[in-house]
């Protein structure tokens, strides 16, 4: 995603950052941040005040309350010592987190399978409407009703989990890392 504005690696903010778009932090800010676009914190970026965006994606580090409209996401590198609130929230395996994580509000819908890039698979795509030829074979009622019985059947399929659960033996690995 390209960001309408970018905060340098070498730069240092002292207050209070607010914004009408999306913004990309690199460097350091001491203050709140609130954009109503996307926000992105770089690996090498920290936050020390509250930060609120529509979509935010963490890799950084930020000491301070996370809200946002649509999505939280933080990175294998990301760090957040306080409150998470969008939602939907999703963490890689190693990301840090230290306060609450509350999943409120309603989020944007997800984009329709047609404005999907091409390589998206089988499952996803619409079905194809059977049409009456005006045979008297019944071959395109029963077409329909198969078209009916895919759709109804994806929707009664359970969304897919937005936080995945560590891999079997995560937890081991990781003490014998640290050891």
């Amino acid at each position: 995603m390209a960001y309408a504005s970018v905060i340098g690696s070498s730069t240092v903010i002292r207050g209070n950052v607010r914004g009408d778009s999306s913004l990309q932090i690199l460097g350091r800010v001491e203050g709140d941040v609130g954009v109503t676009g996307d926000l992105g914190l770089g690996p090498d970026a920290a936050v020390v005040g509250t930060v609120s965006g529509a979509r935010i994606t963490i890799a950084g580090s930020v000491e301070g309350d996370v809200t946002a409209t649509d999505a939280v996401i933080i990175t294998e590198t990301g760090k957040v010592i306080g409150d998470l609130t969008a939602p939907r929230i999703g963490m890689s395996e190693g990301a840090l987190v230290r306060g609450s994580v509350k999943t409120d509000g309603v989020p944007r819908p997800a984009p329709r399978a047609e404005s999907r890039a091409a390589g998206s698979s089988a499952a996803e795509r619409p079905a194809p409407r059977a049409v009456s030829g005006g045979g008297s074979n019944g071959s395109s009622a029963v077409a329909l009703s198969a078209s009916q019985a895919a759709r109804s059947a994806a929707k009664k399929a359970p969304p897919p989990p937005v936080i995945q659960a560590p891999r079997a033996g995560a937890r081991a690995r990781k003490r014998m890392l640290k050891r």
